[in-house]
């Protein structure tokens, strides 16, 4: 369901995916730059959204009301981009060295609730670390819901409903049945989780939901959490914290072609010279230089999972 071209000698891969046409650029000799120097966490008295000052500098509902789960709360994004956007606050802690299971699935709940009722089409989103893009430490999460849907998400639903039309079958289900077999597959908790063969960005892991629309998610808020938190504990002993991550929805009436699917990439640690990982070809050319191979992952995520280690 993709194809390789090989470049300079073997050293690059030019993978495109067949569903969508969305390529990436594999270059693994580009890891022994060191980009990603040790994170260093730092405090921040001015944050709005820790306990003291969340109330008095965020938004309430029309109502009145915020979404309370376990310690996350909910409100109105005070600088909208989308029709409906949100915005959950994590934890009351604004550092945090690992998320528990009950912390995220209790956001991931709120956020979702905050976006239930919505007739658009629903994301939720997560950049964590400022070098991730978060312009906040404070570990939070944003829900959107627009009309039409994002690039990828309606590239990924467009290209799903032609796919079902032309082969009589879902590609998630086959995509499911397809990379359980490869060395890209790393666990399954309800949810199956892969690294991406065509990576949108670097270390690509992907989980299949068995729901479509955000107003199904409940019940995989837990297995949810639990395979983002392995997922970034692995990166975490890969040496990077910032990450990515989103959850695209569909409609009630793309049920037949498309599963929601979670996406989360690795992003380099904050560093004083603001470098970043994305540069002209992720965001002049929509083909991200990834440094690591989807199967080499897969490879890594297994045999330290089969230690125990996350």
């Amino acid at each position: 369901m993709f194809s390789v071209d090989h470049y300079a000698d073997g050293r690059i891969e030019v993978r495109r995916e067949a569903l969508t046409g969305i390529a990436a650029r594999i270059s693994p000799e580009r890891i022994q730059r060191g980009i990603s120097p040790p994170y260093v966490a730092a405090p921040d008295e001015s944050c709005p959204f820790c306990p003291g000052r969340l109330e008095a500098e965020t938004p309430a509902f029309a109502d009145g009301t915020r979404i309370r789960r376990g310690e996350s709360v909910t409100f109105p994004n005070l600088f909208p981009f989308a029709a409906w956007h949100t915005v959950t606050v994590i934890t009351r802690a604004h550092s945090v060295e690992r998320f528990t299971v009950d912390q995220l699935a209790d956001a991931l709940s709120g956020l979702a609730s905050s976006l239930e009722g919505q007739a658009d089409y629903t994301s939720m989103n997560w950049n964590f670390l400022p070098s991730a893009g978060a312009s906040i430490v404070h570990p939070h999460m944003q829900g959107i819901a627009d009309p039409a849907p994002t690039a990828l998400q309606g590239r990924y639903i467009r290209a799903s409903a032609a796919y079902r039309q032309e082969c009589g079958r879902r590609y998630w289900d086959d995509l499911v049945d397809r990379d359980s077999a490869s060395d890209r597959f790393l666990f399954e908790d309800v949810i199956p989780w892969f690294a991406s063969p065509v990576p949108v960005g670097e270390r690509e892991v992907r989980g299949v939901l068995p729901v479509t629309t955000v107003g199904e998610v409940g019940p995989c808020t837990r297995p949810l959490a639990r395979g983002i938190l392995r997922v970034i504990e692995c990166y975490r002993s890969l040496g990077t914290r910032a990450f990515n991550m989103a959850v695209y929805f569909g409609k009630k009436s793309d049920e037949e072609s498309f599963s929601a699917f979670c996406s989360i990439i690795a992003r380099i640690n904050p560093n004083p010279a603001s470098m970043t990982d994305s540069a002209f070809m992720e965001r002049l050319h929509c083909e991200p230089v990834v440094m690591t191979l989807p199967e080499e992952f897969g490879r890594y995520f297994r045999g330290e999972a089969e230690s125990g280690r996350f």
